[in-house]
């Protein structure tokens, strides 16, 4: 038996699943999401007004440990806002990694910026300080007090670090090197909620942070969004931004800057309050699924690759790492034809056309890694929909 078919065996048998398609990542909903959503719709406030969006944003502010949320359509609204209100501006430069979903880069472009890409470590897969480090000292100066590119002298506004599928960033030493260089720290946890490092939350290392609640998420609100953040100023000029910069008025339209209908709808936000309360049991479900891919590793010699070191891992999609993209190419269609299905790592930034020319340093792990991972069935085991 070839490695692939042992390796569609054992995702079939770990799902219980001996025919069909086995997705990459499922979500789990049931009775309770029906009810709240009911509730949202008996209660006849079904878009961005109601008592769920303030319910949803205290339970994940709760969750993660910080002391505001605002709570957005999706996880890319959420990204663009908290840029936006970290004072990222037109022209400005704006450092992230090369290794990350497109969504990351795009908020960077709605903002008027440019990203700057730089490389990932290997047992994180998120930015590498010693990347983030290496550029700033090559390319940028800190004049009265704040970062500037020394070449054309544009503004280095901010860094946005990214958790690779829910793998935490080392975000201690990101945050030291923002904090010497005088650069806003934004966090894209979109794929990190449950993900702990040294006992702290992804997405509350920075000034804002961001969690996304896409369909394939650890929980799911069908599409939706959250900015965090302990500063109130920023989170109520978050919550000002995403509600169309509206005034207060008991019944006149006032608005007093450019501003988004970014806000999540009640009936999205019921059902993220009723995914709330799954959440501990899912994290608990994915841990089991990844020590059972882990287990299987060591058997089958397959190059899994686990939390790192001093991290707590929300597991979101498992992933195994293959010799070269010939294998990778072939698992993938091997997978895929018998419906498990599985899927490369995202195409590095850098190779996509409207990012080919943004400024970056070496990113050879980047593509090394862009072109030997695939990402494994990883949702939850069976049982917890109910």
């Amino acid at each position: 038996m070839s490695d692939v078919d042992a390796f569609i065996r054992f995702v079939r048998g770990l799902y219980g699943q001996p025919q069909g398609v086995v997705p990459l990542h499922a979500p789990v909903m049931g009775a309770f999401e029906k009810a709240l959503v009911a509730e949202a719709i008996d209660s006849t406030y079904v878009s961005s007004v109601g008592a769920f969006v303030n319910r949803f944003e205290e339970a994940v502010a709760a969750f993660v440990g910080a002391r505001h949320a605002v709570a957005t359509v999706n996880g890319t609204a959420a990204l663009h806002v908290a840029l936006r209100v970290a004072g990222v501006q037109p022209g400005d430069l704006v450092v992230t990694q090369a290794l990350t979903f497109v969504a990351t880069a795009n908020a960077i472009s709605y903002c008027g910026a440019e990203p700057v890409f730089v490389d990932v470590e290997e047992e994180t897969l998120g930015m590498d300080p010693r990347a983030l480090q290496a550029w700033l000292r090559q390319h940028a100066t800190v004049r009265h007090g704040a970062c500037v590119e020394r070449a054309s002298g544009r503004a280095v506004r901010a860094c946005v670090p990214m958790h690779t599928l829910g793998h935490p960033a080392r975000m201690e030493a990101i945050a030291e090197i923002c904090a010497e260089w005088g650069l806003a720290l934004v966090e894209d946890a979109a794929e990190a909620l449950g993900s702990m490092r040294h006992g702290r939350h992804a997405g509350t290392f920075g000034r804002l942070g961001v969690f996304s609640f896409n369909g394939n998420k650890v929980i799911t609100t069908g599409g939706g969004g959250m900015i965090v953040t302990d500063d109130e100023a920023l989170a109520r000029r978050a919550r000002h931004l995403t509600t169309t910069a509206k005034r207060p008025h008991a019944w006149a339209f006032e608005h007093d800057e450019v501003g988004y209908n970014y806000r999540l709808p009640n009936l999205n936000a019921a059902f993220g309050v009723a995914q709330m309360e799954r959440l501990p049991a899912l994290l608990a479900s994915k841990r089991e699924v990844a020590a059972a891919y882990a287990h299987a590793a060591q058997r089958y010699g397959w190059h899994f690759l686990p939390e790192p070191a001093g991290a707590r891992s929300n597991y979101w999609l498992n992933a195994l790492r293959l010799p070269d993209v010939a294998a990778r190419d072939a698992f993938l269609q091997a997978t895929n034809a018998v419906g498990v299905m599985t899927r490369p790592l995202w195409t590095p930034m850098h190779r996509l056309p409207m990012y080919a020319r943004c400024r970056r340093d070496a990113l050879e792990l980047t593509d090394r890694l862009a072109d030997s991972v695939v990402n494994v069935p990883s949702s939850p085991l069976p049982g917890l929909g109910e």
